[in-house]
Order: C-alpha cells, then sequence, then structure tokens
C-alpha cells in the first residue's frame, strides 16, 4: 500500500502581517459568522462539555525537583483544541507558553503558536506564529459586541490596562464606531500608558487621548469601556472595582480579564451578555465553588451567583442569540451592558483559517515536509 506524502505552510510573524492578520473589519466579520455556527452547533472545543476553554498546565508553589518550574505570574502551559464548521471547516490548536518574567529577557509574556489540521486526516495543514492572531481575534470579540451593542453615536471610550489586548480592542472600537472623539486611558505604570498613548496618537490622530488616574475618572462619561487588566487570581476584592454611579447610562463595559462590580447590581440592574453561555458553564463545572476564584471574569462570578441561587440562568444573554435574532438587541432602553469575553479556541481557528487561505492565495510562507512516505505504519 501507497501512502501520500504530507506537507504543511509554515507562516512565520512577518508572514502573518502579509497575509493580512492585522485587517481587524475582516476579523469582526469573521468572528461574527463563529457566533451564528456556534448558536447553531457547529464547533467543538475540548474537554467531555465540548465547551472547554483548554487544558492547562501549572507549576506548584514549591518544586519536587530541582528541573521543575515553580507558580509564578502568569505561568503556565496551555493546549486550545477546536472544530469549526461552515465556511471555515477546520480544526486546529493554539498552545502557548506564558510566564511574566519573560519581559526581563526582552519576550512577549505568552509565545503562541497555531495549528491547523485536516478535519478527516488530522494531518497538518498549516503551522502559524499566532501571537498577533491571537491579539486581533481578542479584540474582535469585543468588536462584534461594540458593533451591534453600543450606541452608534458613541463619543468616548475608556481603555483600562493599556498592554497588548487594548490596543486591539481599540482598533475593534475604531473599525465600528469612527465616531469616537475621545479616549480616557487608565493604568498603573507610567511607561506603558506613554507607550500607549504614543501608539494612539500615530494610529487615530485625529482623536483625543489622555491617562486618568482613576478608575472613577476612566469610566464617567464614556460610551464604551474596554477592561483589560492582568491581576492576581484567588481574591475578587483585589480586582479592579467599578461603581455603579459611575456608568454612564447606555454604556457597553467589556471585559477580557479581572473586573469587579457590586452584586446588588448585576443581579438587578445590569445585563449581562456572554461571547458563549456555554464555556462559562464550562468554568463553573470544573472550577467550582467559586470559580470567580481562579477566572476573574464577571460572567463567572454571575454563575456563581446562579449556583448559590442569587441570580437566575435567564438573566444571561449570550451574544450569539443576539446576532441570530432569538432575543432582542436591547432589553431597555440606556441599558448598561457587561460583556463577557472568555477566550475560546474556535476564534483562533476562525481567523487562522482565513489567514491561512490568504497566504495561499498569496503564495505566502514556506512549505514543510512532514514525510515523503511514512516510516511507521
Amino acid at each position: 500500500m501507497s501512502y501520500p506524502e504530507v506537507d504543511f505552510l509554515y507562516l512565520n510573524e512577518e508572514d502573518m502581517v502579509a497575509a493580512g492578520v492585522k485587517d481587524m473589519a475582516g476579523c469582526i466579520d469573521a468572528m461574527e459568522e463563529m457566533f451564528k455556527l456556534m448558536k447553531v452547533g457547529d464547533y467543538r472545543m475540548g474537554g467531555a462539555n465540548g465547551n472547554s476553554h483548554g487544558c492547562m498546565v501549572m507549576f506548584p508553589p514549591s518544586s519536587p525537583s530541582p528541573e521543575m518550574p515553580v507558580d509564578g505570574p502568569d505561568r503556565r502551559f496551555m493546549a486550545m483544541p477546536a472544530y469549526l464548521g461552515g465556511v471555515f471547516d477546520m480544526a486546529g490548536m493554539k498552545w502557548y507558553g506564558s510566564n511574566c518574567a519573560n519581559k526581563e529577557k526582552g519576550l512577549p509574556r505568552s509565545i503562541l503558536m497555531l495549528t491547523l489540521n485536516d478535519k478527516d486526516t488530522g494531518a497538518p495543514v498549516a503551522y502559524m506564529s499566532a501571537n498577533i492572531l491571537s491579539a486581533y481575534r481578542t479584540g474582535a470579540v469585543p468588536g462584534v459586541g461594540y458593533k451591534h451593542l453600543s450606541k452608534p453615536d458613541s463619543k468616548v471610550a475608556a481603555i483600562i490596562g493599556p498592554g497588548v489586548m487594548s490596543k486591539t480592542a481599540l482598533a475593534a472600537i475604531m473599525a465600528v464606531r469612527p465616531g469616537i472623539e475621545t479616549i480616557k486611558v487608565k493604568g498603573r505604570g507610567k511607561a506603558s500608558l506613554e507607550k500607549f498613548i504614543a501608539h494612539v496618537k500615530k494610529e487615530y490622530p485625529q482623536v483625543n487621548v489622555y491617562a486618568v488616574d482613576t478608575m472613577e475618572e476612566a469610566v464617567r462619561d464614556a460610551d464604551i469601556v474596554s477592561a483589560s487588566t492582568s491581576t492576581p487570581t484567588g481574591d475578587p476584592s483585589q480586582y479592579p472595582y467599578i461603581k455603579e454611579e459611575w456608568i454612564k447610562p447606555g454604556a457597553l463595559i467589556s471585559s477580557t480579564a479581572a473586573l469587579r462590580f457590586d452584586d446588588d447590581f448585576i443581579i438587578h440592574r445590569a445585563r449581562t451578555v456572554t461571547d458563549n453561555i456555554k464555556l462559562y458553564e464550562a468554568w463553573e463545572e470544573e472550577m467550582k465553588p467559586n470559580a470567580y476564584n481562579t477566572v476573574p471574569i464577571p460572567a463567572v462570578h454571575v454563575m456563581d451567583l446562579i449556583a448559590e441561587g442569587r441570580m437566575k440562568p435567564e438573566q444571561v444573554d449570550d451574544l450569539g442569540d443576539i446576532l441570530m435574532g432569538n432575543i432582542p438587541l436591547h432589553r431597555k432602553d440606556d441599558e448598561i451592558i457587561v460583556y463577557s469575553i472568555g477566550g475560546m479556541p474556535v476564534e483562533d481557528v476562525a481567523w487562522g483559517t482565513m489567514v491561512y487561505r490568504n497566504a495561499l492565495k498569496k503564495g505566502i510562507g514556506t512549505k514543510l515536509k512532514l514525510w515523503d512516505v511514512p516510516q511507521m505504519v
């Protein structure tokens, strides 16, 4: 019996840029299509529930052997597999290692790669640098929410946490709400604030951008609030906090990381929207009780409140249901929406597939051979 040769396309970071990975408008369109496919069930992620964020390797506080790493801020390895159907029809997995100490070596905190695989054979079709891809899909997911849920005449945006994720979240804001006139930035370090503000002035010279000292200054009068902070987990009382009275009626608040509100506001007046309700149910199943202590995203706390009987499942809306017209775009005038973004491997597969296909069309990348003939069959 003869076996076919197998090769795959390798795309380094420069290749990814040339193939359009920074096309935010295209990425938002891809994420919107992905959400619709998820709502009809044409996807799978890891775990028995098919909705797991991924499988994570974490390290102990003290090592039983000298070569094993020990725990530290954002120190972990993670595999994030998924299949997405429809126009994508692709399987894949994002793999990354993360360590805050990387910054001391001049490296990004996380270093990511994405493999795309033939859905039938499992053979690799592409292996690509995924740091920029991951950043853009992370910005595009809130971007779908900004496009549909924020006020069309939004003028003021607040950025909490001026890092890479906030750069792409801002790119998404500007892609769907080009009328933004003012951007307020709240951060902890002077250097990161100055770097972010310089980025904004270069990319969006038409806007007025400035730093603020407090969360209250950032949130007040903002039509859109984007929070992407890096915060130690375990003690929710230490998560960044937004008070209800600071929030403008009709504002949209998106969170890709730690954020905290008063329970009375979340239970009785805020509208909770998730990128995929099943992801939060999976987290609650995997990490109960008090999943919010481990995953500090607001909707995870809502799942804890539901588990405690303090909220009802029907108080959570899924973005896919909104996009499919299953529920109203808005439930009341001037509602305040807290939109939680958990991050899912289907996002990487979706945007990675589009970039890969574009690379094929443009002749970008390097073909690498797995084998001419497999040596063990």
